[in-house]
């Protein structure tokens, strides 16, 4: 008769193990779902400096702000899903103007990014690296930009088949001094930035300096109070002034 020995796991090898199987799904499958050089989503980005990023609290805003933009020679927005509006304001934005560069910011939880595809937005922007949401996006072939800080990040990011990232918060963490040192040791691996995080037009050209910058990310240009105050000529003004600004680098 032969004895059968059950192995009992402890609660942190419990915890290991889970770990595991959550990073396993989360993982690239192959090289060939990495956002290349000549993504044109990334050339856009690049060609407009500044992504304009934008909290909404009514669904207009979306579409008010994209026209302010457009008009302005702008065609890159960001709207963040932080208020009960923004999804429909990313649906109406869409609808109303289908071939502006449309982002959805702020991406938190990986079950939302099926719908942002149906929904036909372009990319998506994360405020930290959660490899779930990154996996999804991946897997999906979703363009994400996560957020990171750290040189740990930045190679995390990286083994996981992603090289276009958002640099935050900017500003507060050190500014573009802070971004030209974290950038230093993976310079040979084609990393690409998009710092945001309390940066206005001034301190702006710091950051396009640097070579891997794709563009600043802006919320000075669609701020709540002129959303609120509907200052949407002072937002045509604010995008032809960092365009300007901006091919001067």
């Amino acid at each position: 008769m032969q004895m059968r020995f059950i192995r009992r796991f402890s609660k942190d090898e419990k915890v290991a193990i889970g770990r595991n199987r959550l990073l396993k799904q989360a993982s690239p499958p192959t090289q060939a779902n990495r956002m290349s050089e000549d993504s044109s989503i990334v050339n856009r980005i690049r060609e407009n400096r500044v992504m304009p990023v934008a909290v909404v609290s009514e669904p207009d805003d979306g579409p008010r702000m994209a026209e302010a933009l457009l008009e302005g020679g702008m065609n890159l927005l960001e709207i963040t899903l932080r208020t009960e509006a923004a999804r429909e304001a990313l649906r109406e934005t869409r609808k109303r103007f289908p071939d502006m560069l449309l982002g959805a910011g702020t991406i938190l939880d990986a079950t939302v990014i099926p719908e942002l595809i149906d929904d036909g937005i372009d990319f998506g922007v994360s405020p930290g690296l959660d490899e779930a949401v990154l996996g999804t996006c991946i897997r999906s072939r979703f363009p994400l930009f996560p957020g990171v800080l750290t040189p740990t990040e930045v190679s995390r990011a990286l083994s996981l088949g992603c090289k276009n990232l958002k640099f935050f918060p900017a500003e507060p963490a050190g500014g573009a001094a802070f971004l030209k040192a974290l950038i230093a040791p993976f310079k040979a691996e084609g990393v690409r930035f998009v710092p945001t995080g309390s940066i206005t037009l001034e301190k702006a050209p710091a950051y396009w300096a640097l070579p891997q910058v794709l563009a600043v990310g802006g919320s000075w240009l669609v701020a709540g109070n002129l959303l609120k105050e509907e200052r949407f000529d002072e937002i045509t003004k604010l995008a032809k002034e960092a365009l300007a600004l901006g091919k001067q680098d």
